[in-house]
């Protein structure tokens, strides 16, 4: 098969560096990690073969990232959850303030994110029920490698990643796609920043849960060798 008729996950779950590649040409490697690079590409007007040379490149340089397709579910959802979850609770206070600040300094600019902090509130309630779900509910049935009961909380957790890359999109809107205007802030500044942070975090946070974790725990259990 063509590298670009594999899909986005596949891809950023055998190349290390990959995502960083996808970021640079906003191609949505989580959410819409099941669509082929050809159609990502063609869907964001750039050129897959030129994204393609570099992913070919990465796939032949030594891997300097860990590769998680094959690791243990507990020891990837150790990882999430002190990479991930930990790091998104510290970033969405500050994220909040920051866009308040702003909207209440710049709202009479054309180019101020007006609702950006009631979103950013929203989204930050809606993330840390996600997460307390998968915390409580369905990380410790995939620890104990009881993944072939956990088809129904996975599917919910897909969907509500799903929302994730919706208020993404809203965020981007707002923000124009978190461009700076002329004359921006320390303040703005710091927030843009944040949010870029924040944007590639969650990210690479939904495709190790879509593409790895949750690909992993419902494959069928391999019948031990006699």
């Amino acid at each position: 098969m063509s590298m670009q008729d594999r899909s986005l996950g596949d891809l950023a779950r055998r190349i290390p560096g990959a995502t960083r590649v996808f970021h640079d040409y906003q191609l949505d490697f989580c959410c819409g990690g099941k669509h082929s690079l050809r159609e990502a590409a063609q869907s964001r007007g750039v050129d897959g073969a030129v994204i393609e040379a570099r992913l070919r490149a990465l796939a032949e340089m030594p891997a300097n990232t860990r590769d998680w397709s094959d690791a243990p579910a507990r020891e990837l959802i150790d990882y999430i959850l002190v990479r991930y979850h930990d790091v998104h609770r510290e970033q969405m206070p500050e994220l909040i303030r920051l866009a308040r600040r702003v909207e209440d300094v710049h709202g009479d600019r054309p180019e101020c994110p007006t609702g950006l902090a009631d979103l950013l509130r929203d989204m930050r309630q809606e993330l840390e029920s996600h997460m307390q779900k998968e915390e409580q509910v369905l990380f410790p049935l995939l620890a104990r490698g009881m993944g072939a009961m956990a088809g129904a909380p996975i599917a919910v957790m897909r969907m509500e990643h799903d929302d994730c890359g919706v208020e993404l999109r809203r965020i981007e809107a707002l923000t124009r796609d978190i461009t700076l205007p002329r004359g921006a802030c320390n303040t703005w500044r710091a927030l843009y920043l944040g949010l870029r942070a924040f944007r590639e975090d969650l990210m690479d946070h939904i495709h190790l849960e879509n593409n790895v974790l949750f690909e992993n725990a419902l494959q069928p259990a391999t019948p031990a060798a006699h």
